[in-house]
């Protein structure tokens, strides 16, 4: 092949190349094409920017407290048709985004459609993050058109009153009958000093609940060497020995007259003892156990007994019924002013026993026969013999 030859190939090459890159170049521009003629997006009701189809314009920025959660309301005009087209919205936190996104909705060159976006503001932010712009990024798209909006400057700011739980540790399984011990590490994530803190520590299924003081927690920036953000505590709950067995949702709120904050945790209360009280015969058998001494108070009809029984143990209590007639009533079992049990007693009273045991029957038979060989025997050893008569022979 001559020189000629190959400079024309290679000519030829170079055009098919350009040619190629020209429509690609084309049909990239053509996927860039705007989805929307006009954007206008609000946070919280306020609007932060607006696009015209040509150009983005801030418009008020708004103001956001670490941990809200706010509402993205984003209104277009659909710039061509399509399909399977998304909003998103994004927050850029300081460890990680946040992200909401729409399903899928077809849309129709000409007309407006709206759509709403929920979002929590990252609360992982360093204080001195705080009071500087959080990005907030828009964007409307499909997979051959697109608008968006980047970097919407959102003042990002702490709460005036604000209380975090930072932590809450308990037992992930307690014995019924127990006390459940909780401790609370609380933070104040305000601008203003928290006074007055008091937590709840609750069990709602259960009516069971214990609140605590914890005092006061000064705003996060404070210098004072005496003063404290962060502040610790404990309560303990007790769990009722008749709570049957299962999984039970645990409440821990911190509140002042300026702020509360709640969270809560999934525990399981295991009982091998649900009921405390059972009736055997006429006695009521009480059972206690757990490892603490117990008393409790056993009410029926006109009469109150107290009943001391000691831990791992059990004691039986005589229930008093009516030697005649029918009788139906119950028997309260109650710890302090706590109902523990209820137990019901009935049956018919009878002044006369019945011989109803084989045992009892035998031994009664045997006693009747014992007495009989006793009075035979009796009168054999006291009966005198009768004197027998001689007979001599005479011989004549």
């Amino acid at each position: 092949m001559n020189k000629k030859n190959v400079k024309m190939n290679t000519k030829r090459i170079l055009v098919s190349f350009l040619l190629i890159a020209s429509v690609l170049f084309l049909a990239s521009m053509v996927s860039a094409a705007d989805m929307a003629d006009s954007v206008t997006i609000e946070v919280n009701g306020i609007t932060v920017v607006t696009y015209d189809g040509t150009s983005w314009t801030s418009e008020y920025n708004a103001s956001v407290n670490a941990g809200d959660t706010i509402q993205v309301k984003v209104y277009f005009t659909a710039d061509v048709n399509g399909s399977d087209v998304k909003v998103k919205a994004t927050l850029e936190g300081n460890k990680n985004d946040v992200t909401a996104v729409t399903s899928n909705f077809d849309v129709l060159a000409g007309k407006t459609y709206v759509k709403t976006l929920t979002l929590k503001v990252p609360s992982d932010f360093e204080d001195s993050n705080l009071n500087e712009p959080l990005n907030l990024n828009v964007r409307i798209w499909n997979s051959d058109d697109e608008t968006e909006s980047e970097d919407i400057e959102l003042e990002l700011q702490r709460p005036s009153y604000d209380v975090a739980i930072k932590s809450v540790m308990t037992s992930s399984t307690v014995e019924a009958g127990q006390l459940i011990p909780v401790d609370v590490v609380l933070k104040n994530v305000g601008y203003n000093d928290l006074e007055d803190m008091y937590v709840t520590v609750s069990i709602d299924s259960l009516k069971l609940s214990k609140t605590a003081y914890f005092g006061n927690l000064v705003e996060v920036t404070n210098d004072d060497e005496d003063s404290e953000n962060t502040i610790t505590g404990k309560l303990y709950l007790e769990v009722p020995y008749n709570v049957k067995s299962g999984i039970y949702t645990l409440e821990v709120t911190a509140a002042n007259e300026e702020t509360s904050s709640t969270v809560t945790r999934e525990i399981v209360i295991t009982n091998g003892f649900s009921n405390v009280a059972m009736k055997s015969g006429n006695d009521l058998v009480l059972l206690n156990p757990t490892n603490q001494l117990k008393v409790y108070t056993v009410k029926y009809s006109d009469k109150e007994i107290s009943v001391i029984v000691p831990t791992a143990s059990s004691k039986s209590v005589t229930i008093e019924t009516p030697s005649t007639g029918d009788y139906n009533f119950d028997v309260t079992v109650f710890s302090g002013e706590q109902l523990l049990s209820v137990v019901n007693f009935s049956g018919t009273g009878s002044t006369t026993s019945q011989l109803t045991s084989p045992v009892m029957v035998l031994t009664i038979i045997l006693a009747i026969v014992f007495l009989v060989l006793l009075v035979v025997l009796v009168v054999l050893i006291t009966k005198k013999p009768q004197k027998t008569e001689e007979f001599g022979e005479s011989y004549y």
